[in-house]
């Protein structure tokens, strides 16, 4: 591969694993939050999203190794899992804030 292509497959690699560290964080915040109040359904939902942080940290391995058209179809499902897992962030915060009124 060219020295362009692998430039812009790590561009696109630290800033998918960049947004994974911001969920992972704000997961983390909110697992210590949860267990330090007791909240059972906070908790139950952060653990529901491990799996889906760890098959995104898996793909993200993957497209360290992909190329080409795959390049770009890795990267469009991976910003597709982590948007959804951002958002599920988000709602857990919601419902944290929601319950802390």
């Amino acid at each position: 591969m060219t020295t362009d292509v692998n430039l812009a497959k790590q561009a696109i690699h630290d800033k998918l694993e960049a947004q994974i560290k911001t969920a992972e964080a704000k997961l983390a915040t909110l697992k210590a939050r949860a267990e330090t109040t007791k909240a059972n359904i906070e908790l139950k939902a952060i653990a529901e999203l491990l799996p889906k942080k760890q098959a995104i940290q898996q793909e993200l391995q993957e497209l360290k190794v992909s190329g080409g058209d795959r390049l770009e179809r890795a990267r469009a499902d991976l910003e597709a899992r982590i948007a959804d897992l951002e958002k599920s962030v988000k709602d857990i915060e919601a419902r944290v804030k929601e319950d802390q009124k």
